[in-house]
C-alpha cells in the first residue's frame, strides 16, 4: 500500500509540473532540465556563506575572529544561529519568494538548508522548529508565510516537528528595511506572544528568511524564553557581512 501511495505521489507531482512548470529560484524562468528545482547553470550564482563567520549570529566576518561587533557571550537571548547564503547573491530570489508568490522556491531552499546546515540542526537536536510569524493581515494579503514554508520543508527532511501556530505576531509592524537598527528594536517591542502554555519545548530553532540586525530573532527569542524555552537557535536563508546593515 505504501509503495502504491508513493507511486501515485510521484505521478501526481509529475503531472503538476507539466501543468505548472517549476520556476528557477535564480533566473525565475522554467527550470532546465525538467524535474530539477533550479537551473543547473544558475546554481553557482547563489553563494554559500562560508567561514569566517560570527560564532553567535553566523554573519560572515570581514576578517578572521570569533564574534562580530554586535555579538559575544551573553549579548543575545538566543544561543547561536547560522545562515545559508550571502545576502547579495540571493536578494532578488528571496524577494520573489517573499513578495512575488513564488512558494515553490521553498522546496529548493529547504533542501539546501538541510544539505549545508543539516549538521548544525542535528547537533542542536531541537524539540521543534518555530517559524517567525506574519501578522494575520499581512499573511492574508500575501497568502502564505515564507518562513513557515521553509520550516515545513526543513521539518519534512529532518523529522523535527514544526510549531507554526505557537508564536504569534500580534503587532502589525512597519517593514524593517525602512528603519534604522534602533527603530527596528522599538518597532518590534510587544510584536510577539505565545498562543498558549500547552506546548512545552526545551530547545528550539527559529526559522526566518533573512538575518539583518537580528532585531526580529532577538525579540522572538525573548518571548520564547519567557515561555520556558531553555535554549534558542536560529537558521536563516541569508545574511550580509557583519559590517553591513541592510
Amino acid at each position: 500500500m505504501n509503495k502504491r501511495k508513493s507511486a501515485f505521489k510521484i505521478v501526481g507531482e509529475g503531472v503538476a509540473q507539466l501543468l505548472f512548470p517549476r520556476r528557477c529560484p535564480v533566473c525565475d524562468r522554467i527550470v532546465i532540465p525538467w524535474g530539477e528545482k533550479i537551473c543547473l547553470g544558475c546554481l553557482k550564482r547563489l553563494k554559500l556563506l562560508e567561514s569566517p563567520w560570527c560564532m553567535q549570529c553566523g554573519k560572515k566576518l570581514a576578517a578572521p575572529g570569533e564574534y562580530c561587533r554586535n555579538c559575544g557571550p551573553g549579548r543575545h537571548s538566543y544561543t547561536r544561529g547560522r545562515s545559508l547564503y550571502e545576502y547579495g547573491s540571493a536578494a532578488k530570489s528571496i524577494y520573489r519568494f517573499k513578495y512575488g508568490g513564488r512558494q515553490e522556491y521553498a522546496a529548493f531552499f529547504g533542501e539546501q538548508i538541510v544539505e549545508y546546515l543539516g549538521d548544525f540542526i542535528r547537533a542542536v537536536q531541537p524539540d521543534g522548529l518555530v517559524p517567525i510569524p506574519l501578522h494575520p493581515r499581512r499573511r492574508a494579503r500575501r497568502g502564505y508565510n515564507q518562513a513557515e514554508l521553509l520550516a515545513r520543508e526543513i521539518g519534512a527532511r529532518t523529522g523535527v516537528p514544526v510549531y507554526a501556530d505557537w508564536l504569534l505576531r500580534v503587532k502589525n509592524t512597519i517593514p524593517l528595511k525602512q528603519l534604522s537598527p534602533k527603530e527596528r528594536q522599538n518597532n518590534l517591542k510587544k510584536a510577539f506572544k505565545i498562543s498558549g502554555n500547552d506546548v512545552k519545548l526545551k530547545k528550539v530553532i527559529i526559522v526566518d528568511d533573512i538575518y539583518t540586525t537580528g532585531a526580529t530573532i532577538e525579540e522572538a527569542a525573548k518571548i520564547l524564553k519567557q515561555a520556558g524555552v531553555g535554549r534558542i537557535y536560529f537558521v536563516a536563508l541569508a545574511s550580509a557581512e557583519a559590517r553591513d546593515e541592510l
